[in-house]
């Protein structure tokens, strides 16, 4: 993904929040978004889920990681000092592995985030519809793949965990160290 801008060079920092369902992802990006004027890209799989059902299939996880994709390519166009990323293929990929057992190359093959941030499953399930995986086994398979498509793909990324506040304070800490001060957008 060229994240790059015309005019003053500006790079975007792309951070995306991985893990689990029922983690804090999107209330935490929503939350950082509205605090410090960071564009957040939703979570493309939860309108697809809510459009067309959770029966999925692997034509439908390709089908909402390109999605994905696109708004994410879309939101970097603007070149923002930090994008926060609600999931992002790489996410698709543990669907994949949890629903089927393999992970297409296609799912391993988009532009990677420059830091993943890894919610533990250490919060109360809370089911809305399009979650699946609520049973605290699930939860830990589901914790254990996601970890384990960061270490396959080789990315930086980071444990994030903790009551709200502690959750909160980490992804700040984490921004700040590869970005330096978290400030507002300007």
């Amino acid at each position: 993904m060229d994240r790059r801008r015309p005019g003053p060079c500006r790079v975007t920092l792309t951070v995306c929040f991985h893990g689990a369902e029922s983690t804090g992802k999107s209330v935490l990006a929503e939350r950082l978004s509205r605090r410090h004027g960071w564009p957040w890209v939703p979570e493309y799989g939860r309108t697809y889920a809510e459009a067309h059902g959770t029966d999925f299939t692997m034509a439908d996880l390709l089908a909402i990681a390109r999605g994905q994709d696109a708004a994410m390519r879309a939101a970097a166009a603007g070149g923002p000092a930090v994008l926060l990323l609600d999931t992002d293929p790489l996410m698709t990929a543990v669907w994949a592995e949890m629903l089927f057992g393999e992970v297409p190359a296609e799912l391993m093959g988009y532009p990677r985030a420059d830091l993943y941030l890894l919610f533990a499953a250490d919060t109360p399930w809370i089911g809305d519809g399009t979650r699946l995986f609520g049973t605290p086994t699930a939860r830990a398979r589901f914790a254990a793949a996601a970890e384990a498509v960061l270490v396959r793909a080789g990315v930086r990324w980071q444990r994030i965990d903790g009551d709200w506040a502690a959750r909160e304070s980490q992804v700040l800490a984490a921004i700040a160290a590869v970005s330096g001060p978290v400030r507002a957008q300007e």
